[in-house]
């Protein structure tokens, strides 16, 4: 009938994550949604959804225990999903796409809840090529020194690493460039990469490389490198003028973000699209916005990191920003962005090592599936424990040896973290980075000092997404 609004679904499926300095889930994207057969018994609307109202009666729908994500419906659709708060048989067109986006379950099924695979299918390493630095960042972890890894030493590290992805079983390798400054012995990268990429050819392992810099000194020849090689660039960007070089200063006291800015602008003329690192602390989160702003301005692709704790250079506590301010601060830039919603999506890239694009029950790959290897060949389980080896690039099995160290923090899945057990929220944050918690509390079953922060800003969170969908989502065919 004319005039009578129809059942819209807006969704679209997650792309892939922006970069981390860190060892995050990356699983991938789940599949496309399977259309359930018409006569599959009966439905029900799942339970503990979470809702958020959206412009002219659309809302976005979340359900924390799917592989979809955010979903939008507007007011016929709402009413459709009502409808299954008793059970009922699928009649087709929507009520099929909200099976397949998991917002419908078969009737009957009780409270089970889904517990996502804690593995991944990919191995990433981190290779600290260099140990030296043009920048003093106060809040890094490094010991800094003038020593470099040798080709020696690189090339028997990737020569581990691939030997741990086939022992293990794992059908990718993504290699993390790092330091120190990486571009600081360039050489080295340039070595090491085309000899995993040999191996990678080799053994039938994909590859993926990632070069983790400060900008400050990124030459033409090293962009056009990046490029030709399909290798990805992060570069961090903690703010904007002052806010940036209060924390990332040069050596010598000078600021850093006007040569940051002119690398960032280098690499897009190259026709590089660099990841932003912004990492939030208590000298930066009253400002983030603006740097957020920055990012939009330019279409960058960023992520907020929120600071941890280390023993390196700083007491412990000293650059984590309060709670409510740092709330402040993030829905600051949360609201700059619902002005100028952009296309690209975002949603795993705002709540520190959130992600939203798959359920995982690890936040990060520390003692699974991680190889953190030092400009010596010493095999670390975290990039932030660097000094604390556990094997070398020299052992049979170092991936074997990290994952039977049994010794400081360990990286238990949420469910098995008593504060956790009950949370809707823990297959997205999967308990928050496991050694900040041990750092800040002595233990690895409880909750992460940032609970409080991530349960804060998650229905933001899946706002946003939702106004990113009504304004460029495109209905689902029903």
């Amino acid at each position: 009938m004319c005039g009578v609004e129809r059942p819209r679904i807006l969704w679209a499926p997650p792309e892939e994550r922006a970069e981390s300095d860190c060892a995050c889930p990356g699983a991938g994207a789940p599949p496309e949604p399977e259309l359930p057969e018409p006569s599959s018994g009966l439905w029900e609307r799942v339970p503990d959804l979470f809702w958020a109202p959206l412009p002219d009666g659309h809302r976005a729908v979340f359900n924390p225990w799917g592989r979809a994500g955010v979903v939008v419906l507007n007011r016929p659709a709402v009413a459709l999903l009502d409808g299954f708060r008793r059970p009922r048989r699928l009649d087709g067109g929507p009520a099929h796409q909200m099976a397949a986006l998991e917002l419908l379950r078969p009737a009957g099924r009780g409270d089970v809840v889904p517990r996502p695979a804690a593995s991944s299918p990919a191995l990433t390493a981190w290779l600290h090529v260099t140990n030296a630095c043009n920048l003093r960042c106060t809040y890094c972890y490094v010991a800094k020194t003038h020593e470099s890894m040798d080709e020696t030493t690189g090339l028997a590290a990737v020569e581990a690493i691939f030997r741990a992805a086939r022992r293990h079983g794992f059908r990718a390798v993504k290699l993390k460039y790092a330091g120190g400054e990486p571009t600081l012995n360039f050489p080295l990268v340039v070595r090491l990469h085309q000899h995993a990429r040999n191996l990678a050819s080799r053994h039938g392992v994909a590859l993926r490389a990632v070069l983790l810099s400060n900008g400050v000194a990124l030459r033409p020849s090293v962009l056009a490198w990046l490029r030709d090689q399909s290798v990805r660039l992060m570069i961090s960007l903690d703010g904007i003028g002052p806010t940036h070089d209060v924390q990332r200063p040069f050596a010598g006291g000078q600021g850093s973000f006007d040569r940051v800015v002119r690398g960032i602008e280098a690499a897009v003329a190259h026709n590089i699209v660099p990841h932003l690192s912004i990492t939030v602390t208590a000298a930066t989160a009253d400002h983030v916005a603006a740097v957020v702003d920055f990012a939009l301005d330019h279409e960058l692709p960023f992520n907020l990191n929120f600071y941890r704790d280390h023993t390196v250079r700083a007491p412990a506590g000293a650059w984590r920003a309060d709670e409510e301010r740092l709330i402040r601060g993030v829905r600051a830039a949360f609201a700059r962005i619902e002005a100028r919603l952009p296309r690209r999506r975002l949603i795993d890239a705002l709540v520190d090592r959130s992600a939203f694009d798959t359920p995982h029950t690890l936040a990060c790959g520390a003692g699974h599936h991680y190889l953190v290897v030092d400009h010596r060949g010493r095999v670390a389980r975290c990039h932030m424990e660097i000094e604390r080896p556990i094997a070398d690039v020299w052992a049979d099995d170092p991936l074997g040896a990290v994952r039977a160290h049994g010794e400081g923090f360990v990286n238990l899945p949420v469910d098995e973290m008593a504060e956790c057990r009950t949370c809707p929220w823990r297959y997205w944050c999967a308990g928050g980075c496991p050694l900040l918690t041990f750092r800040v509390t002595g233990r690895s079953d409880v909750k992460s000092p940032y609970c409080h922060v991530y349960r804060a800003l998650y229905p933001h969170v899946v706002r946003l997404e939702g106004l990113r969908l009504v304004k460029w989502g495109t209905p689902l065919p029903t």
